[in-house]
């Protein structure tokens, strides 16, 4: 589907406008409960960890002031001049280049400790904002598993308040929904365990109405193992593999309830060169009336060559053929690039998000480009 998109400002970052080619731009409505999804689907949302939900990461062994130094500079734009010199190009965060010549920081240099001490310097207060943002409250006790300590001493909310936002949003709206977390990171059975306390015991100082909700919390930690004969996905006894057809991890990825999670196969991504082939594997089905999966994660990029979801789109009803889809395709209707500082300066960004989706794939079942 072709696109374009206008920068908006929003908390310090360009936020883009998703408008249709040749039509006008879509709307961001506030909640989730518009009359144009009846009956509602079911919704399975996807969603990373590190630099999603999780400002941190155990992997790189980044603690709350280094992950989110470090994504500015995945999302700060300059070039090389005829001279070698790096010049920068805008002074605010996009997650969109300004001009087609321009490049991440992260991506001419790499991860630079420090980055907003040092080269990102002009950066620094978007750094201190954001930070400011994610201050756990106040006057209330540290929670081992919901806050976290920081490298500056200060205490943060280790799980963002904005996916908080988003249980309960979808909730009030009556959406039947389930979480699915998909991480290649360690961090899995911790986080299952401080979304447990906050939707089951009502342990977070911003939702203590959580448990009326009554979400059920799969504490089991499942993998997906791919390799060029099948795909694997187990969870205790639960075993489903592509040998058996690639319906069979749709319906199964289809039927979960409540929160639960499984860690994909990272191995796999680096042996494919960081791509979308070897990239974590989401099943979509056009033709499903019922079901409607959505991938949120800060590594999907509409480079096929450096993005981390590998949409697989079933060719025909209740068949068991699929094509790879491109991410632009699906950007914005089932692939959704976490913006991190708006996700932590903004507790509606994720709900304002899967709304997105909900009618940009509506719209584009109605004209057959999904």
């Amino acid at each position: 589907m072709a696109e374009e998109h206008e920068g908006t400002q929003s908390g310090g970052v360009v936020e883009p406008v998703r408008r249709k080619a040749g039509g006008p731009a879509v709307s961001v409505p506030r909640g989730l409960g518009s009359a144009n999804h009846a009956p509602r689907k079911k919704l399975i949302l996807h969603m990373d960890l590190n630099n999603t939900i999780l400002v941190s990461d155990t992997v790189t062994g980044q603690g709350t002031v280094a992950a989110l130094d470090y994504f500015l500079t995945t999302v700060t734009w300059g070039k090389m001049s005829k001279h070698g010199k790096w010049e920068w190009l805008s002074d605010s965060a996009s997650l969109y280049p300004p001009c087609s010549d321009a490049s991440s920081y992260y991506s001419q240099f790499g991860r630079l400790p420090g980055f907003t001490s040092v080269a990102g310097r002009r950066f620094r207060g978007l750094l201190d904002e954001h930070l400011e943002l994610l201050r756990w409250p106040q006057g209330i006790k540290e929670d081992r598993q919901l806050s976290v300590k920081g490298e500056d001493g200060q205490l943060y909310h280790w799980i963002l308040p904005s996916f908080f936002q988003l249980i309960r949003d979808l909730a009030q709206e009556g959406r039947e929904f389930a979480i699915v977390f998909r991480t290649f990171g360690t961090d899995l059975p911790r986080v299952l365990r401080a979304v447990s306390r906050a939707v089951k015991e009502g342990a977070h100082p911003l939702f203590p109405d959580l448990p009326e909700l009554k979400l059920g919390v799969d504490m089991t930690p499942g993998k997906i193992r791919c390799s060029k004969r099948e795909i694997v996905l187990s969870r205790a006894e639960d075993r489903v593999s592509t040998r058996d057809g690639q319906r069979g991890l749709y319906q199964y990825l289809s039927s979960v309830q409540g929160l639960g999670g499984f860690q994909d196969h990272f191995d796999w991504w680096a042996t494919n060169s960081f791509s979308t082939r070897g990239g974590k594997p989401l099943w979509i089905d056009p033709f499903d009336q019922h079901v409607q999966h959505i991938f949120i994660d800060d590594n999907i990029r509409q480079n096929d060559e450096d993005t981390i979801v590998s949409p697989k789109v079933f060719l025909e009803p209740g068949g068991a053929d699929t094509r790879t889809a491109c991410t632009s395709e699906l950007y914005d209707i089932s692939l959704v690039q976490t913006d991190l500082l708006r996700a932590i300066s903004d507790h509606s960004y994720f709900t304002q998000r899967v709304q997105i989706c909900l009618e940009n794939y509506e719209s584009n079942l109605q004209n057959g480009t999904v």
